[in-house]
């Protein structure tokens, strides 16, 4: 599966849209720190199966997929990264709902928390 973006296609790993690169950079800037990047998982758990988990981390891990999108650092370890290909993180900020959403392709099904997938 490709996407198309500004700079070519990108055929693995996380796309970050701007509304969420945004809210991502003001988190960082709150935290006064520049060393961290938006570590994006797959872990097990979750009514369906598999959870996303979404933390800052300083780490650097073996096999890491890491993405800049406009000076923030997205990374994917080595594991998640066939889970998470192609999917794409958003922020929204509605009356409804705020928070991040991960619309991802290689999810089969999902529950109603939104938080976990098959």
């Amino acid at each position: 599966m490709s996407v198309s973006d500004e700079t070519g296609t990108v055929t693995d790993g996380i796309i970050l849209t701007d509304a969420a690169a945004s809210k991502v950079k003001a988190l960082l800037d709150q935290e006064g720190r520049d060393d961290l990047a938006l570590r994006v998982a797959v872990q097990p758990g979750g009514c369906s199966g598999l959870r996303y988990q979404l933390f800052f981390d300083e780490r650097s891990l073996d096999g890491d997929v890491v993405k800049d999108f406009g000076g923030v650092e997205v990374v994917t370890d080595r594991m998640s990264a066939p889970y998470l290909g192609g999917a794409t993180v958003d922020f929204v900020d509605t009356i409804e709902k705020q928070g991040f959403t991960i619309d991802n392709p290689n999810a089969t099904g999902s529950c109603a928390c939104g938080d976990s997938f098959s």
